[in-house]
């Protein structure tokens, strides 16, 4: 499975990653990852919005679609953005249901079974849905609203369907999307509210690198028992 490059609003940027059932809870540690910088806005929590129709036999969306203007997925993140505490919350694992584990490059890639839930690590907000990411592809940002890495922003993208609603509460253990019939597997990492992945703002990516941002991903969900392995 091919990493995807650069920005996350790019049709050609590139990904693919992994899965999710609900153990018992567990922490993680922060780790050294730039905060978000978010609005004095306090979330209110709620019912899960309504999802996307899924597409039979994804990829999802329209493989000859441009993704939105950076500018525009900056404005959309920062509006849905809220100020969240850091806590002593526990995490679980949003990837229960991966069968295989692949590799790091600007997140961790892995595959799982048809219509398997990515969940809800703690009470999240959904900030923003990019349709057309990569190969008609969609992406997902949401960002942690409890525990040590609160007010941080992750992504999950690519083979996904069923998306929550940007500006859905999810609480813990709720699905942000479920993997769809086909496609390129999924991408799982952190993110930033200037609408690139972590990896992008940080080091920079080429396809198939792997990351700082990447690894810490893939040590961030080991640590929730998710045996993602070293790859």
């Amino acid at each position: 499975m091919m990493g995807r490059a650069a920005l996350l609003i790019v049709a050609l940027a590139l990904g693919g990653c992994g899965g999710a059932t609900t153990r018992a809870p567990s922490s993680a540690p922060a780790g050294a990852l730039p905060s978000a910088h978010p609005q004095a806005i306090e979330p209110t929590a709620g019912q899960q919005a309504g999802t996307g129709v899924p597409t039979p036999g994804a990829p999802v969306g329209d493989v000859n679609a441009h993704a939105p203007p950076l500018t525009q997925v900056r404005s959309e993140l920062r509006l849905e953005l809220v100020a969240a505490r850091v806590s002593s919350a526990r995490y679980i694992d949003p990837l229960q249901y991966v069968r295989t584990w692949e590799r790091t490059d600007q997140g961790v890639d892995a595959s799982m079974p048809v219509g398997a839930p990515i969940l809800a690590p703690c009470q999240i907000k959904v900030l923003a849905v990019i349709p057309d990411w990569y190969a008609g592809q969609p992406l997902v940002y949401f960002e942690l609203l409890a525990g040590p890495d609160a007010g941080k922003v992750q992504y999950v993208a690519e083979q996904i369907t069923e998306i929550a609603r940007p500006g859905s509460i999810l609480a813990q253990g709720q699905a942000i999307a479920h993997f769809a019939p086909s496609g390129t597997g999924i991408e799982y990492g952190w993110s930033t509210t200037n609408g690139v992945t972590l990896a992008v703002a940080t080091t920079g990516y080429e396809e198939g690198q792997v990351t700082p941002a990447g690894q810490s991903i893939r040590a961030w969900l080991n640590a929730l028992g998710a045996n993602a392995g070293n790859s």
